[in-house]
């Protein structure tokens, strides 16, 4: 009982942290890189879809993104979604392909990039600690249904804590890399 529910939610936290580290990753730095714009949601003939569905992406040089979309009758709606996105890029079409030249970050978009990658890391936090919190009144359940001790209650609470903290630590990791790849002129 009390290691399925602790294996349980340290896969919950692992998948929380995954998720993390793929959403800093659309988080513009200085370089190109396709998880930058992959993510965009493309209205598709009235369907929508993300970008990496209907194009390839890929990053010729530190500077530049190139899109091809597998239909060319798509390149318009891509534009329009890559111009409606938060990222402040701006396409360039040629009929064919759509090339993103990224611009280096100024000091004060830097900055900008930095409170969110904070705010986003707080954020995981706050669901790590749901998710230990979500555990915790499973184990008290258990403990109250009495099939398993106060003894085994509080060594279940000890290793929950454990993995919380480890989980949050990782989140953290990933913050921080972030931070220092966004600092990098």
């Amino acid at each position: 009982m009390v290691s399925e529910t602790l294996k349980g939610i340290e896969e919950k936290m692992k998948a929380s942290v995954k998720l993390f580290r793929a959403d800093l990753a659309t988080i513009r730095t200085g370089h190109a890189t396709p998880a930058l714009v992959e993510h965009i949601r493309v209205d598709y003939a009235g369907t929508p879809m993300s970008l990496n569905q209907l194009a390839g992406i890929s990053a010729p040089e530190a500077g530049l993104l190139v899109i091809q979309p597998w239909d060319k009758s798509s390149l318009r709606d891509i534009e329009k979604a890559i111009l409606k996105s938060e990222l402040g890029l701006n396409p360039t079409n040629d009929g064919n392909i759509i090339r993103i030249a990224i611009p280096p970050l100024s000091e004060e978009r830097r900055q900008e990039l930095i409170k969110i990658v904070h705010r986003r890391t707080e954020e995981r936090r706050i669901a790590i600690r749901n998710l230990r919190h979500e555990a915790l009144n499973g184990l008290k359940q258990l403990e109250k249904d009495k099939e398993i001790s106060q003894d085994e209650l509080k060594r279940s609470q000890e290793q929950l804590q454990k993995l919380t903290d480890f989980y949050i630590m990782e989140a953290e990791k990933s913050s921080k890399g972030k931070e220092e790849e966004l600092a990098e002129v």
